[in-house]
């Protein structure tokens, strides 16, 4: 079974990730202490993740641990 946007989410938050808001259902994470792109999540909390977004989550919370 595929991870539900609001897991992403979740796990965005507790790497420090913080949500800077979107338009619709897109939410942009910004890490306040590492100077990366956002992470694009889309979606209501309930809907299946993308495996794109997965992915980007992914590297992203790896990135910050290295």
């Amino acid at each position: 079974m595929p991870q539900k946007v609001r897991e992403l989410i979740a796990e965005l938050e507790r790497a420090g990730f913080v949500n800077r808001g979107g338009k619709g259902s897109h939410r942009n994470f910004v890490h306040p202490n590492k100077a990366t792109k956002p992470i694009v999540i889309s979606g209501a909390l309930g809907d299946d993740a993308k495996h794109y977004q997965i992915r980007a989550v992914k590297l992203a919370v790896e990135e910050l641990r290295s």
